[in-house]
């Protein structure tokens, strides 16, 4: 059945009853036939950026590797959250714990750009959402985003820690849009959302349910070690279900350049693990079948903001907090002995901070930006009925930065910045300070091509989890850890030529002290401890974008890549060991025509290992993404929307550490809105 399945829907492809598309080169979403044609005449390949230097340009004319998604793109790629939407970005490597971006506590699902897996910056109109180096990027759902901006390489001197790999800047829309919309899917999969709003105020409410089961999230050995022997016992099946997302935000747009913004989400799933085998060497009458243990995991999180921006003047006041929860029962150890004895821990997370920018112009040749940020962090272990808490820890970390952009001639311009951090108030003393500075050179070779070339210094403070304490009893802290220093360049070029928008790029990134779990074992158990270990990566990205005022859209992307690691705590890792993979491919074709449009997009992923944390790397089969939208507005009023994910029904791993998490089987999500 499963192959009669895969020839109807390719035979369905070939004959153009559903026509592709793969990220990034999507087509927009048709009310009427002429909105369409009127919407691709004033399309232009050529899209302005503004966060790659914090002021707008061309991007032709910025010395970065950068991708931006319209509102038109994240309809079209069948998104509902801007995880599904990055799943296929060019030069991310994809990992996910749980299906349709539900996150599995702490473990939440990233965007791994380059490789890197510590290093990528999420912000939310210009402000941090990430706490402790997480980010929930299916608390924002895709209606309410007016456009995402990506810039991969080390941006820590215009943004500072963990902007090592580079940027994610979602920029919601100030327009509020009257909807309502409901949609159903595979494993009883419901959706259902409102919004409200004009151009001064809008209100959102976005939500998601699926209470069956979806087999064989991951599977996991069950194995104890003692005295360096290792014995199995078996495997067991994890399980995800009983997931469900609430997604509420508020903007009031004060007036043109004062906005207030607000986001709500939480997000549940219970994963659960199953028995599916056993040894001779199985303890406690252990059998196939038995439950071994379940854990729901629920995660809130609040963000605020308060933006200001008049095109010399910038300003941002801003807090994240939130708490993540982990409460199950375990009927079994890890050697499947008996336990019976009930889990639960959880954590608080936040951020307050505040940052203001002025920008100076000199003539046409010149300008400069001068900017001051604070924030403070506070993490807290809390209390639970089965575990104990632990008093908080807090931080400030104060920056100042400065840019300076020249202009030589019509086709040459050199862009220098600074940036200076500290830290003050840590626990025990424990306060650092990092310089980082960069430079990038542009030159036009006319006025839709150009050549860049670029060095940055990077840097990552270490997080107060990993210096104090963790969720997880089996963490041990380590506040002896050191700032990661990293050092990117890059040489890359860009043109745009009629329907054509091309994009290549050469680039090597090289971390010392990169912060890293790793296990060690301990008797029938083992803990957790952050070490710091050395990272490098090289890689090659080239790609087109075609799109143009026919029926169809495409586009493709090549990277090449090679991130790998080294620590001198085991003897297993003092040799450079590889990470992810080698090889990506992503590419995609999209048709409109009148009130309908196609789209299938997708990302293979080659040359991949999944790596331990405390022994060497090992071959896992590529991975292969693939999502297919189909689009239909009958009236002005209504719009239906299909999305099937993972159309060829495979079953990859998707994770890459470790632990195996698999790829959700083929499945569908049917939606109606209606716009009033």
């Amino acid at each position: 059945m499963k192959q009669s399945r895969k020839g109807m829907l390719m035979a369905a492809l070939i004959c153009g009853t559903i026509v592709p598309v793969l990220f990034g080169g999507t087509s927009v979403y048709a009310e009427e036939k002429d909105e369409v044609d009127a919407a691709l005449q004033g399309f232009t390949l050529d899209q302005i950026v503004v966060t790659a230097t914090r002021t707008e340009k061309r991007d032709v004319d910025v010395p970065a590797d950068t991708e931006t998604y319209t509102a038109a793109d994240i309809k079209a790629a069948g998104g509902t959250n801007v995880h599904e939407v990055l799943s296929r970005l060019p030069g991310s490597v994809y990992e996910s714990f749980g299906p349709h971006g539900s996150s599995m506590g702490t473990m939440s699902n990233a965007v791994l750009l380059r490789g890197y897996d510590n290093g990528t910056l999420v912000m939310l109109n210009g402000s941090p959402i990430t706490g402790r180096q997480l980010y929930f990027l299916e608390a924002i759902p895709s209606e309410s985003i007016e456009r995402i901006e990506i810039v991969k390489g080390g941006g820590s001197v215009l943004y500072g820690s963990e902007a090592v790999a580079g940027v994610v800047n979602i920029i919601t829309k100030k327009k509020g849009n009257n909807y309502v919309k409901a949609g159903i899917g595979s494993n009883l999969r419901r959706t259902y959302g409102v919004g409200v709003g004009d151009e001064k105020f809008n209100v959102y409410y976005d939500g998601e349910k699926m209470d069956r089961l979806i087999k064989r999230v991951s599977v996991s050995d069950l194995s104890s070690t003692s005295k360096g022997v290792t014995t199995e016992y078996g495997k067991t099946r994890t399980d995800v279900g009983n997931s469900q997302r609430h997604d509420a935000g508020i903007r009031y747009n004060i007036n043109k350049n004062l906005s207030l913004n607000y986001n709500y989400f939480q997000n549940k799933s219970r994963y659960a693990r199953t028995v599916i085998e056993t040894t001779a060497k199985a303890k406690g009458g252990m059998a196939v079948g038995d439950p071994f243990n379940y854990r729901d995991y629920t995660t809130k999180q609040h963000v605020a903001s308060l933006n200001y921006d008049d095109k010399t003047w910038k300003a941002d006041l801003y807090i994240n907090t939130g708490t993540i929860e982990s409460y199950g029962y375990t009927w079994r150890a890890t050697s499947g002995a008996l336990s019976n004895k009930y889990y639960n821990t959880k954590e608080r997370n936040r951020t307050i901070g505040a940052s203001v920018q002025r920008r100076w112009d000199f003539g046409n040749k010149s300008n400069a930006i001068v900017g001051l940020d604070y924030k403070r962090e506070h993490f807290q272990k809390l209390d639970t009925p089965y575990s104990n808490g632990e008093p908080g820890f807090n931080r400030n970390i104060f920056a100042v930065y400065g840019q300076w952009d020249h202009k030589f001639d019509a086709k040459n311009e050199l862009i220098l910045g600074a940036r200076e951090t500290w830290t003050t108030g840590s626990f025990g003393g424990e306060n650092y300070s990092n310089f980082s500075a960069s430079a990038q050179y542009v030159h036009k070779l006319d006025d839709n091509q150009s050549f860049y070339a670029s060095i940055a210094q990077s840097f990552v403070m270490p997080t107060l989890k990993a210096m104090y304490s963790a969720a997880d009893d089996n963490f041990v802290p380590n506040p002896n850890l050191k700032p990661q220093k990293g050092i990117h360049y890059e040489l890359g070029w860009k043109k745009v030529a009629g329907v054509h928008n091309w994009k290549a790029a050469l680039y090597a990134m090289r971390v010392k002290d990169n912060i890293s779990a790793s296990w060690e074992k301990k008797g029938g158990g083992g803990t957790f401890t952050y070490e710091n270990e050395e990272y490098r990566n090289y890689g090659f990205e080239f790609g087109d974008t075609v799109r143009g005022k026919g029926k169809f859209t495409y586009n493709w992307a090549i990277n090449w890549m090679n991130p790998e690691v080294k620590s001198d705590k085991n003897d297993l890792t003092k040799d450079w060991d590889r990470k992810y993979g080698k090889f990506q491919l992503t590419a995609g074709i999209g048709y409109h025509v009148g009130k309908f449009n196609a789209n299938l997009s997708g990302s293979y992923l080659a040359g991949r290992v999944q790596k331990p944390s405390a022994s060497r790397s090992y071959h896992v089969s590529p991975y292969l993404l693939t999502t297919l939208t189909a689009n239909y507005a009958p009236d002005k009023n209504s719009e239906f929307s299909l999305t099937i994910d993972n159309l060829l029904d495979r079953d990859d791993i998707v994770s890459h550490s470790s632990s195996s998490y698999y790829s959700a089987p083929i499945n569908f999500l049917f939606e109606y809105k209606y716009k009033f």
